[in-house]
């Protein structure tokens, strides 16, 4: 029997989050990230359970209850991490005969770009912990959470900048890059983005914040409309990409654009990858990345929302996110139903 990797919007047992403090990249503004965090682990933990790693418990002061956390629904493994993309070191879960089976995959900073000795350890860590209850293989193959979309019906979304990377395997070409999707998370068909890009993006495009497999052959997808914008030109070639693709029946997909957030930069004056796309599906709900711009940030509620009918539309100010090149989506990883003791 075949692997499959699962929709995100399939039911859920938790999510796995890390604690941002002095030793990550993060140091320099804790004050402004930690409020981020509370937040996001926050509206978690009214649907579901949050696994939480941080090198000390006590770290997390009491942070999580003065913003009004469920600490019923919070777990907290002392684990050492270079930093907080729980989504790109976090086990991949597949389902083997309807039983989940957790994939470490390794982790190398995103292409050797930033140290990742301690965050490429963490899977294995809270295995050994007793954090999860499935198996756990270990696969001698650099893929990073955020670099996959699966609808859980074998098609897997992803983009060519991000998985043919040559610091992440060099070794494997195209094909054999889609053999191992096939082998371990069960794809039977690829869907490749040549084309988007964001600036200050570290990841080499990764897919989610890009475009998005949603339920019923909806892609929700990042959409740029102003023509001056560096930008532009890029997400215009990803959405004829987009309207290309066919869904397993045949039929075009369902997209819905985003709106294009306004540009945000840092001290330096550099831009910074604010993107609407990296939004995070949990049981009946959807946590949409916000950045204080009340017009821009209620349409992609309101766009999202409608491609997760049933799902309450959340928006969470993820604004200081932006300062380490990241945003919602990125910092989380669900652990689909069957992980958790």
């Amino acid at each position: 029997m075949n692997p499959r990797l699962p929709a995100e919007w399939e039911a859920q047992d938790g999510v796995l989050m890390a604690w941002p403090h002095e030793g990550t990249d993060w140091a320099y503004m804790l004050d402004d990230v930690r409020p981020v965090y509370c937040e996001i682990i926050r509206r978690i933990s009214r649907f579901e359970r949050v696994l939480l790693t941080a090198p000390n418990a006590a770290m997390t002061g009491g942070f999580l209850i003065d913003a009004g956390v469920d600490l019923a629904n919070v777990t907290i493994f002392e684990i050492p991490n270079n930093d907080t993309w729980a989504r790109d070191f976090g086990p991949v879960t597949v389902m083997f005969n309807g039983q989940p089976v957790l994939l470490d995959f390794v982790f190398n900073g995103w292409g050797l770009k930033f140290p990742a000795n301690h965050d490429n350890l963490v899977t294995r860590r809270l295995k050994e912990l007793g954090a999860f209850k499935p198996n756990l293989k270990t696969i001698g193959l650099v893929m990073e959470g955020g670099s996959i979309e699966s609808d859980g019906l074998g098609t897997i979304l992803t983009t060519a900048a991000c998985l043919l990377s040559p610091n992440r395997n060099p070794q494997l070409d195209k094909s054999e890059i889609e053999q191992a999707m096939a082998s371990l998370l069960g794809a039977r068909r690829v869907l490749w983005l040549n084309h988007g890009w964001l600036a200050g993006d570290d990841t080499d495009s990764h897919v989610d914040t890009l475009a998005r497999i949603c339920p019923d052959n909806t892609i929700v997808y990042q959409a740029c409309d102003d023509g001056r914008d560096e930008h532009y030109a890029e997400l215009k070639l990803m959405e004829e990409e987009l309207n290309a693709f066919r869904a397993p029946d045949g039929s075009p997909y369902r997209l819905i654009p985003l709106p294009w957030p306004k540009a945000r930069f840092d001290e330096q004056a550099r831009r910074l990858p604010a993107t609407y796309a990296n939004f995070l599906v949990i049981n009946g709900a959807v946590l949409v990345p916000t950045y204080r711009d009340k017009e821009k940030d209620d349409l992609a509620l309101k766009a999202i929302g409608q491609a997760f009918p049933g799902r309450e539309a959340i928006g969470i100010d993820c604004l200081p996110l932006l300062d380490q090149h990241g945003s919602l989506h990125c910092v989380t990883m669900q652990l689909p139903q069957g992980i958790l003791p």
